[in-house]
Order: C-alpha cells, then sequence, then structure tokens
C-alpha cells in the first residue's frame, strides 16, 4: 500500500527535477538556444512543479485522512457495496445505497476525516440490514 511519505518522496523527487531542469534552462537561454526549445523545457519545469506539489496535496490528504490504517477496511466496504448493487432490485434501495457511497466518496474527496466516519458507518449498516 502506498503509504503518504511514499507519495512525498516521490513529490520531493519531482520538484528535484524541475530545480535541475531550471538550471538547464537557464544555462541554454546563456547560450542562446532556439527559443521554441527553451520553451519546451520552460513548460516541462512548470509541469514537474504542478504535478509535484499535486502530489503533496494528495499526500497530506491521505495523512489527514489516516487511511493507511483503515483502507483494508475501507475496500473491503466498497467491494461489499459494489457486490450488493449487482443483486439489489429495488430502486429505492439502489437509490439509497448509491447516494450513500456517493457521500462517503465525497467526504474522502474532501480530506476532511470527520466527515468520513458517518457516511462509512451509514454504509456498513445499510449493507447489513440488505
Amino acid at each position: 500500500m502506498i503509504q503518504p511519505t511514499d507519495i512525498e518522496t516521490l513529490a520531493d523527487r519531482l520538484s528535484a527535477s524541475a530545480n535541475a531542469l531550471h538550471t538547464q534552462l537557464m544555462r541554454a537561454i546563456r547560450r542562446g538556444e532556439a527559443r521554441e526549445l527553451t520553451q519546451q523545457l520552460f513548460d516541462n519545469e512548470i509541469a514537474l512543479r504542478t504535478q509535484a506539489d499535486s502530489l503533496y496535496l494528495d499526500a497530506a490528504q491521505l495523512a489527514a485522512l489516516g487511511l493507511s490504517d483503515d483502507t483494508r477496511q475501507l475496500l473491503d466496504l466498497a467491494s461489499r457495496a459494489a457486490a450488493t448493487v449487482a443483486r439489489i432490485d429495488r430502486i429505492k434501495d439502489l437509490l439509497d445505497l448509491s447516494a450513500e457511497l456517493l457521500t462517503l466518496a465525497a467526504a474522502i474527496a474532501a480530506g476532511k476525516p470527520e466527515h468520513v466516519i458517518k457516511p462509512l458507518e451509514d454504509l456498513k449498516h445499510h449493507l447489513e440490514a440488505l
């Protein structure tokens, strides 16, 4: 399983690559390299920095959620929900269950651990009832 520190390490390495690209970009500009080549180098530097920033955000969200300990339970619950959805016959149950899944997914995406617990418990109870 990927840990937040693994994501941070990847982001660190991408940032280091962007720093190296910046150094190379400055050298290329001083040497008078073609404008289109230096522009491409600059674009790559910016893309790497953007990607690294995004990964730092992902790592922070994972750490904030504390999913590393509960990930197995969450994955198992998601599998149970998928299997249950596949066999539900009543539209109301499908609507209720899918709404609970959407609420849980939104809470995880928001990176707010206090919003994950209730939808997770609601989903568990609904699955047990079905």
